[in-house]
């Protein structure tokens, strides 16, 4: 029989943006993100450049009518959420959307693309002038520092300043400006800075921090912070949840950048959507540790404190994106069982130790703690790798929690060699001693805890 149609009424965003044949910023990278949102993006190809990872070595900007017809086009059919501007190139272009955006009853995200990542101009200096007309239609304005020292004629290095140019942008028209903070200073903390206007007139400033990521594969970031930006703008939510939303997700996407290319690489704009996809396949894989560690019985390896298998998702970050058993594994008159069942987010100890490892190895999927005494120390020994260990009593009292200290003791050393199969954790007054076990796959944790086993049994 024929079957009924279904259809599904996503919200729809409009990106105004040059075409990357690198795929990895412009007209690409928005599509991508907007998709990953769950929004249903629309496009108006402004200019074609021929670039890559490395550089842009050419670009042809549309006529200004032809870039109109595309907007009218759209405009007149689909019923847009939220608008998004990119590379704009010439005064007449910026001219063109300006004009449109001014009678779109849609909120305005305007990422002033000035300068690729790879230090290539892609604005005629003529044009930066132009911007303030669009500007003053924008819901939002998000300028690197170095866009915002244009613009607004103050060049931000550090929060002060940063707060000065947004509040002159806000001046301009704008009805909030995100002044983004990765171009400020060399620390190890990025600060994003928002500054909108109450409705007396006043100012607001908030700041969004998150940690510096060590890498140079940044092509792309600008184009998809404004894009998730717009992404949720068209989804109905507020400007701070938008912009909140939107760092946390660019965190991830730039952690977890695509090594592709001759260049630094790309940011991943499915980062985020890949991660919740793995949650089920994570959940069953730790379901199926769990019951191979039940038929086995380790109760000769399981702590007081109980056992715990976790699994992190693909492109995890978070406890909740971890699987684990609910209430731990226990012994039993028979051997171990679980409490409960396998959820995301059960596990706090493993799995912010998982957490912290994945930062020295992002491979490192799989995480169990194991009973701590001198047959299993010696044991872990035995095992297909290196083992290192961490004494509690050692930790500093600024050590901003012991996971992550300990994460850092067993794992900070070893770069550029093989990470460590296990960590001795020899506890503390109050904490017991504990062997994490660490593997890549479910498989390679359990042959690794059942190689314990055996050793210890034997």
């Amino acid at each position: 029989m024929t079957r009924r149609r279904a259809p599904v009424a996503p919200p729809v965003a409009l990106t105004v943006a040059g075409s990357d044949s690198g795929g990895g910023a412009g007209i690409q990278a928005d599509l991508k993100t907007m998709e990953a949102h769950g929004v249903f993006g629309t496009s108006v190809v402004t200019a074609v450049t021929a670039q890559n990872t490395r550089g842009v070595e050419g670009s042809h900007v549309l006529p200004a009518e032809e870039i109109a017809a595309q907007y009218d086009a759209v405009a007149t059919d689909f019923d847009l959420g939220a608008v998004k501007t990119g590379m704009l190139a010439t005064e007449p272009v910026i001219d063109v959307v300006a004009d449109r955006i001014a009678d779109a009853d849609a909120p305005a995200v305007v990422d002033p693309v000035m300068v690729a990542a790879s230090g290539d101009r892609l604005l005629d200096p003529s044009a930066e002038a132009a911007y303030e007309s669009l500007i003053a239609e924008a819901a939002l304005v998000t300028p690197n520092a170095d866009e915002a020292a244009v613009l607004t004629g103050i060049e931000p290095t550090d929060r002060e300043s940063a707060r000065e140019a947004g509040e002159e942008l806000v001046a301009m028209g704008a009805d909030a400006a995100l002044v983004k903070g990765g171009h400020v200073g060399d620390g190890d903390t990025v600060t994003d800075t928002l500054v909108g206007v109450r409705a007396d007139g006043e100012p607001t400033v908030r700041t969004f921090e998150h940690p510096r990521i060590d890498t140079d594969a940044t092509h792309g970031s600008g184009c998809t912070l404004s894009s998730a930006v717009a992404s949720h703008l068209a989804s109905g939510e507020t400007l701070d949840y938008a912009v909140e939303a939107a760092t946390a997700f660019m965190e991830r996407a730039v952690r977890y950048g695509l090594d592709v290319g001759g260049g630094p690489g790309a940011v991943h704009h499915l980062a985020a959507l890949r991660e919740a996809a793995d949650r089920h396949r994570t959940m069953t894989d730790v379901a199926e540790v769990v019951e191979a560690f039940v038929d086995r019985d380790v109760s000769r390896l399981v702590p007081e404190v109980g056992m715990n298998v976790v699994g992190a998702t693909a492109y995890a970050e978070r406890v909740s994106e971890t699987a684990a058993v609910e209430g731990r594994i226990a012994r039993t008159l028979s051997g171990v069982a679980p409490n409960r069942g396998v959820r995301l987010g059960a596990s706090s100890h493993v799995a912010r130790f998982l957490l912290a490892a994945r930062e020295f190895d992002s491979d490192l999927r799989f995480a169990v703690n194991c009973r701590f005494d001198e047959e299993t120390a010696a044991a872990a020994r035995e095992l297909d790798g290196p083992v290192t260990a961490y004494d509690r009593d050692a930790e500093p009292e600024d050590a901003s929690g012991t996971m992550g200290w300990g994460a850092r003791q067993a794992f900070g050393g070893v770069e550029g060699s093989e990470t460590p199969v296990a960590v001795l954790d020899r506890g503390d007054v109050g904490k017991e001693a504990i062997v994490k076990v660490v593997a890549e796959t479910p498989e390679e944790l359990g042959e690794r805890v059942f190689a314990l086993l055996d050793s210890v049994e034997s």
